[in-house]
């Protein structure tokens, strides 16, 4: 962490001219000044030129399902040095918190999971080093629509209820950021209600929705859109669709996997247009436990994928996620020449944070920061920590 420096000639999103980041001798960001702003920064503080590259914090994962080959439905108390391994390889990897997310499993893998992962933030509060911090738990199911399972396993899927998800939560309801559903399952209309009273994020997925059934989830409180494109109705002229909802609202946000198979980069474009950039989309890595391991077969759940090239598939080859850090979407946003620089930064950085009641970069924020190079002419970006 940064301590008693001024970064000074740096760029952040959100600000027009370049900017002078003050840090306190307790590594807190002090101040945000415009560079023309005169002021008597105390002698002996280091100045930092960045010469305009940009500044952000770390990046904020929503939907990570393991690492290191550690799958998080999986996970037990004697793997807690794994977990804290797999927060100090993605805060190598630019990523300041993450929710670990669950794919659909068993009600006792889930409650399993959940008492770790309640152990674990504990831990990390206690120890407050320099690492990726789990910030709560994603729960990608299990009320999710057996016809938009995608690589879930069907016999483990629910049907959503206000019991269900009371059954399912136990007492670590507290650490439950996000639950991934599909909102035309729910008879009752009544679970975006309890979730959003207890703070909890309804986000729609692997879902056969239709516009006028997201619509009515999204007024009832859902604020999420999980991987768009993916494990949803296409967007269609006549037919929108839960994604053509969500693009045309601007309380919800959707995760985007930039990874290039996911979704057609043409798609992402259409996605990032239609929601003025940043507005209404984060990126999501979607990672897998693989993920830090590079390419071969591995085991998941009973079943086996194989990883080539940063993507996971099934046997049959359905597609179940990706094996690449999430800051990679950043890069590839840009070198596809899809959006700004400071736009792709702020997917990563900014946007995941806003979608869960984050605070962005600002006066009294801990000074862990990335410092973001973009190679005009070959148009690459490159990134390290300050």
């Amino acid at each position: 962490m940064l301590k008693n420096i001024t970064i000074t000639n740096a760029k952040l999103y959100g600000y027009q001219e370049q900017q002078k980041i003050l840090i306190n001798e307790q590594g807190i960001i002090e101040d945000i000044r415009s560079i023309s702003v005169i002021d008597s920064t105390k002698k002996g503080k280091e100045v930092y030129d960045v010469q305009g590259d940009w500044i952000s914090l770390g990046g904020v994962d929503l939907q990570i399902n393991g690492g290191l080959g550690l799958a998080f439905p999986e996970i037990q108390e004697k793997h807690l040095s794994k977990l804290h391994q797999i927060c100090e390889f993605l805060w190598q990897e630019g990523i300041d918190g993450f929710l670990p997310t669950l794919v659909t499993t068993s009600v006792e893998n889930i409650q399993r999971s959940l008492s770790i992962f309640d152990q674990f933030i504990k831990i990390q509060k206690e120890e407050n080093i320099a690492t990726a911090k789990v910030l709560g738990v994603h729960l990608e199911g299990p009320f999710l629509n057996q016809e938009k399972k995608g690589a879930h396993p069907g016999q483990y899927l629910l049907t959503p209820s206000v019991e269900a998800i009371e059954w399912l939560l136990g007492s670590y309801e507290s650490i439950v950021k996000i639950i991934t559903l599909a909102p035309e399952l729910d008879i009752t209309d009544e679970v975006i209600t309890y979730l959003s009273s207890r703070g909890i994020v309804a986000s729609l997925g692997h879902s056969q929705a239709n516009a006028k059934q997201a619509k009515k989830a999204f007024e009832m409180g859902a604020s999420m859109v999980t991987h768009a494109f993916n494990a949803m109705p296409p967007l269609h002229h006549r037919q929108p669709g839960l994604l053509g909802e969500a693009m045309i609202n601007p309380n919800v946000y959707c995760g985007l996997i930039a990874d290039g198979n996911h979704v057609c980069p043409t798609m992402i474009e259409l996605l990032l247009r239609g929601s003025l950039y940043e507005r209404g989309v984060f990126l999501v890595s979607d990672a897998l436990a693989p993920i830090g391991l590079g390419d071969g077969v591995y085991p998941w759940d009973a079943r086996q994928i194989e990883v080539k090239k940063g993507t996971a598939r099934l046997a049959n080859g359905t597609l179940a996620g990706t094996t690449l850090p999430l800051l990679t979407g950043v890069k590839n946003l840009v070198e596809w020449q899809l959006c700004p620089i400071g736009n792709a930064i702020a997917l990563a950085t900014e946007s995941p944070r806003k979608a869960i009641g984050l605070p962005v970069i600002s006066s009294g924020q801990p000074a862990n920061l990335l410092r973001w190079h973009w190679d005009k002419d070959n148009n690459q970006v490159n990134w390290k920590r300050l």
